[in-house]
């Protein structure tokens, strides 16, 4: 009797950017400051992915991923979360100044 290897459906790896739907600049210079926003949150959500599926492969095949890197991905997908709250902490602030600025 096999025994079939247990899988977890990841249902972030399913979840379409709305960065990809909007019209790109022509250079990088130019592109909005949503534009660059979204890009940068799409990093990091794909630091997340990876971060996670390799944890999930490490949990299946120990051998097959080096725990080392597994260890980078994590403090890389960290940082970078730590930064976006960071500029959404200061985003907020600064728009909260501007409406109560008299």
């Amino acid at each position: 009797m096999t025994i079939a290897p247990v899988t977890v459906e990841n249902f972030r790896s399913s979840m379409v950017s709305g960065s990809n739907l909007i019209d790109n600049a022509t250079r990088a210079e130019t592109a909005s400051f949503e534009q660059t926003l979204l890009a940068a949150f799409d990093k990091m959500n794909q630091q997340q992915i990876h971060t996670s599926e390799l944890s999930q492969q490490m949990m299946i095949d120990p051998d097959s991923v080096d725990v080392h890197d597994v260890t980078i991905a994590m403090a890389e997908a960290n940082l970078s979360l730590k930064l976006a709250q960071s500029v959404i902490d200061r985003v907020i602030r600064g728009w909260n100044e501007i409406t109560t600025n008299r």
